[in-house]
């Protein structure tokens, strides 16, 4: 009994070290990533003067949360089967599709959490910018009515798309992962970058 108790708490010190290690490397992801895309972001727009074109960027943003959070949730809810049918073919993606599911934790935990928060923080500081241009534009406008209404439609936005997002990637969970795959396999073929590395190989890891 006193040896069962101590392999299980070995057991549980090994997997929260490794939970605290993950959330250590994610959260460090998601620094450097947030600072990456708002230089860019910050870059395109002192460089875009049209209100319109910066609220395509806006848009833009939006979508890639939205897209990011449309992975994450398929990556969770698919199935290895068809991928292993299309894997037998030699099919470009179906590799990689196989260990997205595998390792659907890591996957939704960046999809999700750190493209999902960026995305959502950096569409907050657009819209805030781009109501600034427009009371310098149109002085009588008033800002606070400006400010609620940018952010009001900034979470309607996100908010509507992650909702329907979320229904069609749990239908259509195992295609999602299977494009995404091929995606990354172009990637790692003609770009050479290789996003999967480093990853699960045996067993789904939840």
């Amino acid at each position: 009994m006193i040896k069962r108790g101590r392999t299980k708490l070995v057991i549980f010190n090994n997997r929260l070290r490794n939970a605290l290690k993950h959330s250590t490397i994610i959260g460090a992801g998601a620094f450097f990533l947030a600072i990456f895309v708002s230089l860019g972001s910050k870059i395109l727009l002192d460089n875009i003067k049209s209100i319109l074109l910066s609220l395509v960027l806006l848009l833009i943003i939006i979508l890639i949360g939205i897209i990011f959070d449309i992975i994450g949730v398929a990556a969770t809810a698919a199935d290895e089967i068809p991928l292993h049918a299309k894997s037998a073919k030699k099919l470009n993606g179906a590799k990689q599709g196989i260990l997205i599911i595998r390792n659907a934790d890591r996957v939704a935990s960046f999809c999700n959490d750190v493209v999902g928060d960026v995305s959502g923080t950096l569409s907050g500081a657009i819209g805030a910018i781009i109501v600034i241009r427009i009371i310098f534009l149109s002085p009588t406008i008033n800002d606070v009515v400006a400010g609620t209404l940018m952010t009001s439609l900034i979470a309607a936005l996100i908010v509507a798309g992650k909702a329907f997002g979320k229904f069609y990637a749990i239908k259509n969970a195992s295609d999602i992962v299977f494009h995404t795959g091929r995606v990354l396999a172009w990637m790692e073929t003609y770009l050479g970058i290789k996003v999967l590395n480093g990853l699960n190989k045996k067993g789904r890891n939840r």
